[in-house]
């Protein structure tokens, strides 16, 4: 009889070993026809890379988002869809029962 600490060792060893086994270089020590790999990125290129470019990204749109962003004036404060400064709010159903009270 199987016990569940015997299947839970088998999945753990067999997960284990499949992710071991898709994880290794496949044939990574002889160079095909055409391969060429070039030389290495240093530190400062890897960080631009990986570091600098998303961040710069980021910054412009934020930046874009910032400078083209122009809310709509009513009154004294600014309309936001949740109904700010001037909203109406005769047809809501809560604010008359509130007003009945």
């Amino acid at each position: 009889m199987v016990t569940k600490n015997a299947l839970r060792a088998g999945t753990v060893t067999a997960g284990t070993t499949l992710t071991l086994l898709l994880s290794s270089p496949a044939f990574a020590l002889t160079r095909d026809d055409g391969d060429d790999p070039g030389s290495g990125l240093s530190v400062g290129q890897t960080l631009g890379l990986y570091v600098g470019i998303p961040l710069l990204a980021c910054l412009v749109i934020a930046g874009l988002v910032m400078v083209l962003y122009k809310p709509h004036q009513v009154g004294m404060g600014l309309q936001t869809r949740t109904g700010g400064a001037g909203a109406d709010t005769k047809g809501d159903k809560a604010t008359k029962a509130a007003k009945t009270l």
